[in-house]
C-alpha cells in the first residue's frame, strides 16, 4: 500500500470529546471517526487491526473444538420476556418496534437465541458438548458513552455458548476456554490477568474477566474502567475485579472518644462522617453508619456500614436483586423516616424499611450511631442493648488497598487499574430452565442444558492494546495486530536514488509476505516520521542520505536507536525482528503491578 493511497488522514491535537489515550490516538492516527455519540466508523487502518484480531480468535476457538455460527442481531422482544431479561436489562438495551408493532431489541448478547437454537437442534445427550461461537455487532444504550471504542453503543464482540449434560463437563470446557483465552491474548501481543468478576446481567455462578493491566508504573498511567485488587503475595494468586473484591480488615485500634454507658449527645450540623470526627473526635471505625438506598420500583433498604469503609453498590445490587439502586434524596429521606441525611439510623426505624448490614459491624462495641433524630447521636451503644442486632450480614463493602487478603489471610490487597476484554461464565441452567431448554438424559429423563458462556470484546481488545501500548508520539502496535508490519520512508521523493532502494525493498517485502506501507507523499522527512511514529508501524525503514551507498536507517517503533543496514540484509533483518518481538516493556521495564497479579 502506498500512502498516497492510503486513507489515513492524521490529526496533531486531540480532539476535545477525547478522555483517554486510545481514543486520542485512535481518532489522530486515521483509525477511527465519531458518527455520533458511542458510534465509530471503523477506518481501513482500524479495520485491519479488527480483522487480525478476529483471525486469531477463530483460530484459537475453532483450534478448541468451537463451531462459528451467525446469529441476528435484530430478535423479538417475545424471547427476552421468555428468559425474563427484558425488564431486568434495565435501559442500555435497544428497544424499537417494527412496523406490525411487533417489540424487537438490538441484542447486546445472544443468550436467548442461542438457547433456542440448543432447544430444537440438540435433543439428547449424546449431542453434547458443544460450543458455538459467533463474531458479531452488538449494541447498548450506554447512558453516557465515552472513551472511543472502550464504551460505545455499538461494537464488535465474539461471543461463545456451550451446552452441558453435567457439571463437571462445564468444568472441563470453562478449563478450555480459559486456556484460549490465555492463547488469543499472548498471540495479540496482550499482557492479561484473570480476576474474579460480578456475572451481572448475564448471570450464573461463577464468572471471571480477563484484563489487560494499563498501569505500566507507579506515578504513570492511570487509565483503565476497572480498579483491580490483589494480593501482594504473589504465591497466593487472589485477584479480583473492584466489584467483586472480598477483603478481611485489619485489626482496630479505635478508643471512643466517651466515657460511660450508651447516652445520646447533642450533634449538631453532624451530616457526614469527617465532620464528627472532626468536630466531635468520634473515631470513623466505631461510627456505625447508616443509608437508605432505593431500588426498582422505589423500594427502601438501610445499609449499615462501618464509618471508614464505602459501599459496593454492585454487591448491594446483587444481594438486593435489582436493576437499578440510587441513594435516597432527602425528599425521599424525610417521608420515609421524618429524618434527614446524616441523622437516619436503625434506633426507631420504621418496619417498612428492612436493614442490610456489612459484616464489617458485627464486631462493633461501644459505637457511635444516628437515631433518627436530627442534630442527636447516640454514643457509646452495643448491639442488643442499645441498637436491635441486624437480622443479615453480608459482604457489602468496597475493598481498600492494605486491606488484609480474604484468601491467604495474610498479604495485603494492592491495587491497579484494568480494561476488560474478555470474560467467561458458568451460567448453569439460568436460561434453559425458564425457556425449556431441555435434552434427554442417558437415563431418558429431560433435563435442562447446563451452559456455559465466553465473551471477548473485538473492537475492546484493539482499544486496549493502544492503552496498554503508546509513547508521546504515538501507538506501539504489538505486531501481530498492527494495521501493516513495516513503512518505508524515502526521505525526498525527487532523489532517484532513495526511490529506486524504496521500491526494491518495498517488492521485496511484498513477495515476502511482509505487510508494508510506501509513504510516497511528497512531504517534509519530520511529518513522515510523526505520522509513522502516530500510526505506531512495528518497523520503519528509511532511505535517507546513505541511500547511494546502499544503506538503509532502520528502527522498530519501540526502540530508540536505529542502525544503518546493507541493502541487502534488510529484509532477513525484518524476518528476525518480527519473529523475535515481544511487547517492549518485558525487556526494560522494572517490576510492575502486571508481573504482582496472577491468574486466580
Amino acid at each position: 500500500m502506498r500512502m498516497t493511497r492510503l486513507l489515513a488522514n492524521t490529526l496533531r491535537e486531540n480532539p476535545a470529546e477525547a478522555e483517554v489515550v486510545s481514543h486520542q490516538l485512535l481518532v489522530r492516527g486515521g483509525y477511527i471517526r465519531r458518527v455520533a455519540s458511542g458510534i465509530y466508523n471503523l477506518l481501513p487502518l482500524m479495520w485491519r487491526v479488527t480483522r487480525k484480531v478476529e483471525a486469531i480468535i477463530r483460530d484459537e476457538m475453532d483450534q478448541s473444538g468451537a463451531q462459528e455460527l451467525m446469529m441476528p442481531i435484530l430478535q423479538p422482544a417475545d424471547l427476552w420476556e421468555e428468559s425474563g431479561r427484558l425488564k431486568d436489562y434495565g435501559k442500555e438495551l435497544m428497544r424499537l418496534t417494527d412496523r406490525h408493532d411487533r417489540a424487537c431489541i438490538l441484542a447486546p448478547t445472544h443468550e436467548e437465541v442461542i438457547t433456542t437454537i440448543a432447544r430444537n437442534e440438540l435433543q439428547s445427550y449424546r449431542s453434547l458438548p458443544v460450543n458455538l461461537y459467533q463474531i458479531q455487532n452488538k449494541y447498548r444504550d450506554e447512558i453516557r458513552p465515552r472513551f472511543g471504542l472502550l464504551r460505545g453503543r455499538e461494537f464488535l464482540m465474539k461471543d461463545a455458548y456451550s451446552f452441558h449434560a453435567s457439571e463437571s463437563c462445564l468444568d472441563k470446557e470453562y478449563d478450555v476456554m480459559t486456556q484460549a483465552y490465555i492463547n488469543i491474548f499472548n498471540r495479540c501481543g496482550m499482557e492479561t490477568v484473570m480476576v474474579r468478576s460480578d456475572s451481572g446481567a448475564i448471570g450464573g455462578s461463577v464468572s471471571h474477566e480477563f484484563m489487560v493491566l494499563t498501569r505500566i508504573a507507579e506515578g504513570e498511567q492511570e487509565s483503565g474502567e476497572n480498579e483491580v485488587y490483589f494480593c501482594e503475595d504473589t504465591n497466593c494468586g487472589y485477584a479480583a475485579n473492584g466489584d467483586r473484591a472480598e477483603a478481611l480488615l485489619p485489626p482496630s485500634e479505635a478508643r471512643p472518644a466517651y466515657e460511660g454507658k450508651a447516652t445520646i449527645v447533642d450533634t449538631p450540623g453532624a451530616t457526614s462522617i469527617e465532620l464528627m470526627q472532626q468536630k466531635f473526635k468520634m473515631h470513623p471505625e466505631l461510627i456505625l453508619k447508616s443509608l437508605i438506598y432505593m431500588a426498582d420500583g422505589e423500594k427502601p433498604v438501610m445499609v449499615l456500614i462501618r464509618g471508614d469503609l464505602e459501599v459496593e453498590e454492585t454487591k448491594l445490587k446483587n444481594v438486593m436483586n435489582a436493576n437499578e439502586i440510587w441513594m435516597a434524596t432527602p425528599e425521599e429521606l424525610k417521608e420515609l423516616s421524618g429524618s434527614a441525611k446524616g441523622f437516619i439510623g436503625p434506633v426507631d426505624l420504621p418496619d417498612s424499611i428492612p436493614i442490610l448490614a456489612d459484616e464489617s459491624i458485627r464486631e462493633l462495641k461501644d459505637f457511635y450511631v444516628a437515631i433518627n433524630e436530627i442534630d442527636k447521636h447516640m454514643v457509646n451503644a452495643n448491639w442488643g442493648s442499645d441498637v436491635p442486632m441486624p437480622q443479615t450480614f453480608t459482604d457489602l463493602k468496597l475493598a481498600r488497598i492494605g486491606d488484609i487478603c480474604p484468601e491467604c489471610k495474610s498479604g495485603k490487597l494492592q491495587m491497579t487499574r484494568g480494561i476488560e476484554v474478555g470474560n467467561i461464565f458458568k451460567l448453569g441452567t439460568k436460561y434453559s430452565e425458564v425457556m425449556n431448554a431441555k435434552f434427554a438424559s442417558e437415563n431418558g429423563e429431560d433435563k435442562p442444558f447446563i451452559m456455559g458462556c465466553y465473551g471477548i470484546g473485538v473492537t475492546r481488545t484493539a482499544a486496549a492494546a493502544v492503552e496498554r501500548y503508546h509513547d508521546k508520539f504515538g501507538i506501539i502496535w504489538p505486531m501481530a495486530i498492527a494495521p501493516y508490519h513495516a513503512v518505508i520512508i524515502p526521505v525526498n521523493t525527487q532523489v532517484p536514488e532513495q526511490m529506486a532502494l524504496a521500491q526494491q525493498l518495498y517488492d521485496q517485502f511484498t513477495k515476502a509476505g511482509i505487510e508494508v506501507v510506501m509513504d510516497d507523499r511528497d512531504e517534509r522527512a519530520g511529518v513522515k516520521f510523526k505520522d509513522a511514529d502516530l500510526i505506531g508501524f512495528p518497523i520503519r525503514i528509511t532511505a535517507g542520505k546513505k541511500a547511494g551507498e546502499g544503506f538503509l536507517e532502520c528502527k522498530m517503533r519501540d526502540q530508540k536507536e536505529s542502525k544503518d543496514i546493507p541493502v541487502a540484509d534488510v529484509l532477513a533483518w525484518a524476518q528476525q525482528q518480527m519473529q523475535e518481538w515481544r511487547p517492549f516493556q518485558e525487556a526494560t521495564r522494572e517490576k510492575t503491578d502486571a508481573d504482582k497479579v496472577t491468574s486466580a
